[in-house]
């Protein structure tokens, strides 16, 4: 009984995670002592970090090539 509890608690466990893994946003940020921008996976707190753009990105490698082609991260 325990055993099918367990893998029961394992095929959920499966099925969950590519589902947690598509909320996943990048954003691209700009330092505000450095002026560097990189790619970040948490919205920029405008403090410490200012947001490059106004929409977050799917993939790291879509946020890396608006960086490439953001005016402000030249």
């Amino acid at each position: 009984m325990i055993r099918k509890m367990i893998l029961a608690g394992a095929a959920i466990a499966v099925l969950a995670s590519p589902v947690l893994a598509a909320d996943a946003a990048f954003f691209v940020a700009k330092d505000a002592a450095t002026k560097k921008c990189a790619v970040v996976d948490a919205k920029p707190d405008e403090k410490a970090a200012m947001m490059i753009g106004k929409v977050s990105y799917k993939t790291k490698v879509e946020a890396e090539t608006a960086m490439k082609a953001a005016a402000d991260c030249k």
